[in-house]
């Protein structure tokens, strides 16, 4: 598979049917009051492993061949992605190597190694973790595992959308948290008649400026962000093509505007989201779209938050 189609997001489907949850989309009178709009919202948050990582983790390595699994998966990740290569390589009988930042929330780090993979450190600020990964796949054997410039992992995460489309029907508008968007390209595919929308936090909104520009554009210098799973600094052709392709455009939130959307989600949904998790909550919140009259559905992607970082959130 090269560039991924609607026909491969059916086909990672059949593929994790019954072992992704099919997470359930909640609706909020509060938001609909608020934007005049009919707002879904996709709890990948009550995913396995707490984030919509899983099933393009689990589409990827379930397509390996015996030989390539003999040899173990090697991926980097800052979390999310790390938890759902890991959980799926022990499903299936792999071994698992996961590159994560030595600053990486420690809840995701000790899910990581409790899904019984093996986690080499980095510092973020001097190593780079592609280099680091391919180093180990080079010494080791292992086939690396990317965390959205991947077919098979696009195709993955686009089941999400699938199961929006079966439920509801394409909505008009689909915004979707996105960090290299193999999210929200995946989605892209399984929603051909929606019009998306991607969000990410300030200073990480590289997606955002290359579809405005209409060619890859890499942010530097970024300052710290609570969306710890949003931190790309550079998105792929792949999933920028995909995007590009479907008319997509972005926006950003701040990091006043992600903690109101945790907040929002714990206060009125009863859920536990992530920071990087409830940006596309954010925007909704935040007004950065008009979205009256329309039906609209929304990704709460992630929940593994630690507790330190949930309770400056919630202002506790």
């Amino acid at each position: 598979m090269n560039i991924p189609v609607l026909d491969d997001v059916k086909a990672a489907a059949r593929r994790i049917a019954g072992v992704a949850v099919r997470t359930p989309l909640l609706r909020s009178d509060t938001l609909d009051a608020a934007t005049g709009a009919t707002l879904w919202l996709k709890a990948e948050c009550l995913q396995r492993t707490g984030s919509f990582k899983f099933r393009g983790a689990y589409n990827r390595l379930s397509a390996l061949t015996p030989e390539q699994r003999r040899e173990g998966v090697v991926a980097f990740s800052s979390g999310n992605h790390a938890q759902g290569v890991a959980l799926a390589a022990r499903m299936l009988g792999i071994s698992a190597t996961i590159v994560m930042p030595s600053d990486a929330p420690r809840i995701k780090a000790d899910a990581t190694r409790g899904y019984g993979a093996e986690i080499v450190s980095y510092d973020r600020l001097t190593e780079r973790r592609e280099v680091i990964a391919a180093q180990i796949a080079a010494e080791r054997g292992g086939v690396v595992v990317p965390s959205f410039d991947d077919p098979y992992i696009v195709a993955g995460q686009g089941t999400a959308g699938l199961e929006i489309a079966e439920e509801i029907g394409a909505p008009d508008v689909m915004l979707v948290c996105c960090g290299g968007g193999g999210f929200a390209s995946g989605i892209a595919l399984a929603l051909p008649d929606s019009a998306i929308v991607v969000v990410e936090p300030e200073g990480y909104d590289d997606v955002t400026r290359s579809l405005a520009s209409g060619t890859i554009e890499p942010v530097r210098n970024p300052g710290p962000t609570l969306c710890d799973a949003l931190q790309t600094l550079v998105t792929v052709p792949l999933t920028f093509g995909i995007l590009h392709g479907r008319g997509a455009r972005g926006v950003a939130v701040s990091e006043a505007e992600v903690k109101a959307a945790v907040a929002f989600a714990f206060r009125e949904l009863k859920l536990v989201v992530e920071p990087g998790g409830a940006a596309a909550l954010a925007a909704v919140l935040a007004g950065k779209l008009d979205l009256a009259g329309k039906t609209v559905a929304l990704t709460l992607s992630g929940g593994n938050v630690d507790a330190e970082v949930y309770r400056a959130c919630l202002g506790v």
